[in-house]
């Protein structure tokens, strides 16, 4: 059976084309066809020295990843180390559904001739084969993608809090923040971060009015006995910044139907709208709900 090197090559560009493409899809990253052409002609280059068998290193696992992430620099050229991590995964997983795509078409369509390489499936199949293939494992990845999306509608991103200080209370409404990991330093208790106007039925006047000098120092007296924190931040529009908190004595979690309770939690007051629209007041991280499934209030109620 002979097996041309130009048809290697061609095959191999068409489907990097295609996983890199989706990729960028996926991603929602700006598509240049001039660094997908590029990409993917490094990769096709790789499968005609894997094909030849020329250089020893081409089966290196090592090799391989540094391939994989020169190819997904090269098309996407992502910002920082993070989204290259995003890039990278979303790239392998698609190129796994594509692969699995193609093997099943073989499966069903059974061509002739068809034989593994140094790694890599040749034969005389055509490469409409190759292409359908990643057309179906396209179709899959959006739809796949499509219905994870659909999971998360915006009633799962709310959920209502009760917080309650020296038996005071006060009802938020939060928006789950998935990037929200704030802890407080020393204890390392989770942290709700609430518009400073939603506590003034349970913190006193005084202190809401001078959260920036609590924190700096300047007023050690008349704290009302509370438990005061100070948390450090990098978000919310500025970074080393640091936040005024204090130690709820418990917060009841009202997320999915079910009412937990959270008896270590830190509220950090914040003095600026959290939502322009006000759809909520306050946010709270997954670990304050990892938390609070732990203990579960069987009668509270919100």
């Amino acid at each position: 059976m002979t097996i041309y090197v130009d048809v290697v090559l061609l095959e191999n560009l068409c489907m990097n084309y295609a996983i890199l493409f989706a990729t960028g899809v996926v991603t929602r990253n700006n598509l240049r066809i001039l660094r997908i052409i590029i990409s993917s002609l490094i990769g096709g280059i790789y499968a005609v020295i894997s094909f030849m068998n020329i250089f020893k290193i081409y089966s290196n696992l090592i090799f391989k990843i540094i391939l994989s992430v020169v190819m997904v620099y090269i098309c996407f050229k992502p910002k920082n180390l993070r989204m290259l991590f995003k890039q990278l995964i979303i790239f392998y997983l698609i190129s796994f559904a594509f692969g699995g795509t193609a093997f099943a078409l073989l499966y069903f369509i059974k061509p002739e001739n068809i034989m593994t390489k140094n790694g890599l499936l040749i034969g005389t199949y055509p490469i409409k084969i190759a292409l359908l293939g990643a057309i179906i494992g396209f179709i899959i990845i959006q739809t796949a993608f499509r219905v994870i999306k659909t999971k998360i509608t915006k009633q799962d991103m709310f959920c209502d809090i009760k917080i309650y200080i020296k038996d005071k209370q006060e009802i938020l409404r939060a928006m789950i923040d998935t990037g929200n990991s704030l802890k407080e330093p020393i204890t390392g208790y989770p942290v709700i971060v609430v518009q400073s106007n939603k506590l003034e039925n349970i913190l006193p006047k005084d202190v809401l009015e001078n959260t920036e000098k609590i924190v700096k120092g300047k007023i050690v007296e008349n704290l009302y006995n509370l438990n005061f924190r100070i948390i450090p931040f990098t978000s919310l529009g500025k970074t080393n910044g640091l936040l005024l908190g204090v130690k709820a004595d418990k917060a009841i979690v009202k997320n999915d139907d079910c009412e937990n309770i959270v008896e270590n939690v830190i509220i950090a007051i914040y003095d600026k709208e959290l939502s322009k629209t006000g759809n909520y007041n306050s946010l709270v991280g997954l670990d304050v709900l990892e938390r609070s499934t732990n203990e579960l209030v069987g009668n509270a109620k919100i």
